[in-house]
């Protein structure tokens, strides 16, 4: 547990292919099921303060407590997710933590000197998410995301249909 910021609740996977990701997870792994939005519902992004039109496709599944993210970009738009795979890397991108006082604990984060380098809205207004600045070595980013509206409540749904599992439509698509 973090005394900055809590318990890390995401982990988030950069990849160049995020079909064969899921696969690799529900196969080698056993990990799913996993809810795929081709076309990620994020609104508002800005990355570094200017508005960027990123596209990306995410899908998101449990292991346990820890949610697990994988990214995929879909275009050359600026986005960290693009700057990572610009540095030859893909995996571990970012660490994800959770809460229901967004203004309250970025207000915190940004007095100890930490800056956002992109930020959205996933899930409706109550579905704000910053990754702050703060890598010093590769894979070191920190989300901080807000789960007091619908987005907690899909983020529980994912969490529960993991529990719940029995190995059957391990990918289920989401959207579009």
């Amino acid at each position: 547990m973090s005394r900055v910021f809590g318990e890390i609740r995401q982990n988030g996977y950069v990849v160049r292919d995020i079909e064969a990701a899921m696969k690799h997870w529900v196969e080698v792994l056993g990990v799913g099921p996993w809810f795929y939005f081709e076309r990620a519902p994020i609104t508002e992004f800005r990355y570094l303060g200017e508005p960027s039109d990123a596209a990306i496709s995410i899908a998101l599944a449990n292991s346990g407590p820890l949610q697990l993210e994988l990214i995929q970009t879909r275009n050359d738009a600026p986005s960290m997710y693009r700057d990572f795979l610009a540095a030859g890397r893909e995996g571990l991108q970012h660490v994800a933590y959770w809460t229901e006082a967004f203004d309250a604990d970025l207000a915190r984060h940004e007095a100890r000197g930490l800056r956002v380098g992109q930020s959205g809205c996933a899930g409706g207004a109550d579905g704000r998410f910053v990754y702050v600045a703060t890598e010093t070595h590769p894979g070191t980013v920190v989300e901080l995301s807000e789960v007091s509206g619908p987005k907690g409540r899909f983020f529980a749904h994912i969490r529960e249909a993991a529990r719940h599992w029995d190995g059957s439509e391990a990918i289920r698509r989401i959207g579009g």
